[in-house]
């Protein structure tokens, strides 16, 4: 059995993680309240945006003016991977990185042999763990994750779309955490380029309609087009960034639960221990005086 003073230093270990978890749980339901709200106000925006687009496309068949939808042969391909810059999240970012390998053996294996495959890490999580596993050329943005800026998101989604247009890039992918409810996130893989013209059954009803419009539908969509997507790039890390809080709110509340019951066993391990110390001291007086007497 363990002595007082083990005891002791251990309660008081646990103690003191207790304080901290406790700490960071609070301060991780405070940001995840503000993120919550931001993915929640910028979903129907972005919805809205691609039931615009879906009808747009619908409607009109001729896309050879626009480069974002052309399908080619995928030699050099871009995967985007949303991750966070610190731990204590849970799988989090385990799920990332292990959906990451997924997809890269299951549909990159032959552009990561040529060397054809490029990573963008928003998160330094991600990028530590997948620069580990795979030699390719890495890019990497820390500090959009602390400090999310459409203004600095958008700079590099031109960028994106600019080497799209010149067939530098043949598809880019985007892998994130899709927040659902703060104890919930959902890891999806998404084709960000070239653009997917699948219109749903529910949008198939507008997209036959006879819609009237004072711009040329082509020319509607090379406009709307660079918008949207950096919208729905945004949307992306919006969502990441509330998983990750969620997700850190949630584990930091597990593990302040578990520290609770810790010291409940630790404070009954002491205080066994502490009786019996005390029984075994009255037991050593008692003999004493009894050799004493006789």
């Amino acid at each position: 059995m363990a002595s007082l003073k083990e005891i002791r230093t251990r309660i008081a270990s646990v103690s003191s993680t207790q304080k901290i978890t406790g700490a960071m749980k609070l301060v991780s339901a405070a940001k995840l309240r503000k993120a919550q709200t931001a993915i929640l106000t910028l979903r129907p925006y972005s919805n809205k945006l691609n039931e615009i687009l879906s009808n747009l496309s619908g409607l009109d068949q001729e896309y050879d003016s626009i480069p974002y939808f052309t399908k080619r042969e995928p030699k050099n391909v871009t995967l985007i991977i949303i991750s966070s810059n610190r731990g204590l999240c849970g799988s989090f970012n385990a799920n990332i990185v292990k959906e990451v390998n997924r997809v890269i053996k299951a549909d990159y294996a032959q552009q990561l042999a040529n060397n054809t495959l490029k990573l963008i890490c928003f998160g330094r999580k991600g990028f530590e763990q997948l620069g580990r596993l795979y030699d390719v050329d890495i890019e990497y943005h820390e500090a959009i994750i602390d400090n999310p800026s459409f203004d600095d998101l958008t700079e590099i989604t031109k960028r994106l779309l600019d080497e799209f247009a010149q067939q530098k890039i043949d598809k880019i992918d985007v892998v994130y955490n899709r927040f659902l409810n703060p104890a919930t996130q959902k890891v999806e893989h998404e084709s960000f380029l070239p653009i997917q013209n699948e219109i749903k059954e529910a949008d198939q009803k507008n997209a036959n309609i006879d819609f009237l419009f004072d711009t040329p539908k082509l020319q509607l969509l090379e406009e709307l087009i660079p918008k949207i997507l950096k919208i729905k790039m945004f949307k992306s890390l919006s969502d990441s960034i509330a998983s990750e809080h969620g997700a850190r709110m949630t584990a930091m509340a597990k593990a302040t639960d578990n520290a609770n019951e810790m010291l409940k066993d630790l404070k009954l391990k002491y205080n066994n221990a502490r009786q019996s110390s005390i029984t075994t001291e009255l037991l050593e007086i008692i003999s004493g005086a009894n050799a004493l007497d006789a």
